[in-house]
């Protein structure tokens, strides 16, 4: 049964974002959207709830088709209210007045503790606000589900929690999502976007085998238009020739054969199309000025404690060498931070590092923390760059337009741009920081696929000495060359992050502070 008819669809804003797009959903297709920061996915969830006017084309929707749409923010009215609350609210009031048991069934569905349900949802954690928009939407029972970004601020047991409750849906029930989280994608989805400005790509596969079906589409097209611009150029040539010796001869044959041959260069020129290249959100590149040491940190049996005192775990015995990527795992709430905070601490002022925690006094840090507490909204990517840098004003601007900013978005207060713009701009302060140690907590937070895949590209390829948390678990397997894991108040190394990705879901969250 076909749900939605999208027809020559195009949506231009600044630039093209999307142009001539033809998708037919129907009852049981999950989606998920793929392309790079700020190209339109969004805004196509946005044209397909009917929130938003598309430029061109148009969209069918089934008689009585009902679509509920969980946008990427947290609306700031919804903050004061309890969690219950804020659920029970989006249904009518008479249904509300009635029917509240449906606010229970679909909190029990998502597995949302009773002791979290009459909390204030500004005292709990994005990634409890998140399940909230998620639960305020389905409790209105909509035939079509629309996602945006729907894992971030998930940590890893949540990710597990809506990936098993997606997966659990009725089979007739429609998801269309957008994410960069790759194993999230391939975890639920059955069909992929790949939205792209001139021509866009879908395929009846979740998105690893889609990537590789659409990268070799991609081979294809680049070959073909080599061959044609080779084959143009050979036809030119060959016309030159004719025409010089047309010219010599008199022969009005020659002249013709030579106007054939230009008109076939022509034609094979303007139906040649260039292969798509996926326009950058802005280039990640890393630094690694090196060191002679080989053990950068060493660990003596560290105390971990929470602010309050309380001990989380001991690290034991424990060396970070040169060219390890460690990987930190552990369940929320274990002390994953606190030893980031520590290690960060002992690295910044040795004289004032906790006891069991050692490190050579030539490292210099890199250091990145998922909120880019660095990058102060009331600032400038101009401002910070220069400030903390010795460059001059072209060569800032230089850099800044490679991380993907406009020159007016230089000028623009920090806390105006994206996380996607934030997340790279942190990744330039890094950069440019030139450090030969990396502890970077939760770095591909805001990152589009292509901004992944370069940061792993980049740690790898400079053989960057690093620690690292991360729930992306595309990004952990890819990275890590060493795991962590703290379990039962200790330490452990482990031999790959399997296990505990298998195991990951039975921890909770804290309330914030």
């Amino acid at each position: 049964m076909t749900l939605l008819n999208i027809r020559n669809l195009g949506m231009t804003l600044s630039s093209p974002l999307f142009s001539k797009l033809n998708l037919v959903v129907n009852a049981g297709d999950r989606i998920g959207i793929v392309a790079a920061n700020g190209r339109g996915k969004s805004t196509l969830l946005r044209c397909v709830a009917g929130t938003l006017e598309p430029s061109e084309g148009e969209i069918t929707r089934a008689r009585g088709l009902t679509i509920g749409h969980v946008e990427q923010n947290v609306p700031p009215a919804l903050l004061a209210k309890p969690f219950y609350e804020a659920v029970l609210d989006a249904l009518a009031p008479e249904q509300a007045e009635t029917e509240s048991w449906r606010v229970d069934v679909v909190l029990g569905s998502l597995q949302v503790p009773e002791e979290l349900r009459w909390r204030w949802l500004s005292a709990l954690s994005g990634g409890w606000q998140r399940l909230a928009m998620l639960a305020r939407v389905w409790v209105t029972e909509p035939d079509l589900l629309l996602l945006d970004e729907p894992t971030n601020h998930l940590d890893l047991g949540k990710i597990a929690r809506l990936e098993e409750w997606l997966n659990g849906l009725p089979r007739d029930v429609v998801v269309i999502l957008a994410s960069h989280d790759r194993a999230f994608l391939d975890a639920v989805t059955n069909r992929t976007l790949f939205l792209r400005p001139e021509q866009s790509h879908i395929f009846a596969l979740p998105y690893s085998r889609a990537r590789t079906s659409i990268d070799e589409l991609d081979a294809a097209d680049a070959r073909r238009y080599d061959r044609d611009m080779k084959t143009s150029e050979q036809l030119r040539k060959q016309a030159a020739k004719l025409n010089n010796i047309g010219i010599n001869s008199g022969s009005d044959l020659l002249v013709v054969k030579t106007k054939h041959l230009k008109q076939r260069a022509e034609k094979l020129e303007d139906a040649a199309k260039p292969a798509h290249m996926e326009r950058s959100a802005g280039a990640i590149r890393l630094a690694n000025r090196g060191t002679h040491a080989k053990v950068l940190v060493t660990l003596l049996d560290a105390a971990v404690e929470a602010p309050d005192g309380t001990l989380l775990f001991k690290t034991g015995r424990q060396f970070i060498c040169q060219g390890d990527r460690i990987v930190l795992l552990g369940e929320n709430g274990t002390g994953k931070t606190r030893l980031i905070a520590m290690l960060r601490q002992a690295i910044a002022n040795p004289e004032t590092a906790r006891n069991g925690i050692k490190a050579t006094p030539s490292l210099a840090l890199g250091y990145g923390d998922q909120a880019l507490a660095d990058l102060r909204d009331v600032d400038t990517p101009m401002g910070i760059i220069i400030r903390r840098f010795d460059v001059g004003d072209v060569r800032a601007r230089a850099l800044l337009a490679g991380a993907g900013m406009s020159i007016e978005m230089q000028g623009r207060p920090i806390g105006q741009l994206s996380g996607g713009q934030k997340a790279r701009l942190g990744m330039l302060v890094l950069r440019l920081s030139n450090p030969n140690f990396y502890l970077l907590d939760e770095p591909t937070n805001h990152l589009d696929i292509d901004g992944q895949e370069a940061l792993e590209n980049e740690l790898i390829a400079h053989r960057a000495s690093s620690l690292l948390v991360s729930h992306d678990r595309s990004f952990v397997r890819a990275v890590g060359n060493r795991f962590w894991l703290i379990e039962k108040r200790r330490l452990v190394e482990v031999e790959d992050p399997e296990g505990f990705f298998a195991s990951a879901g039975g921890g909770e969250d804290l309330p914030k502070g």
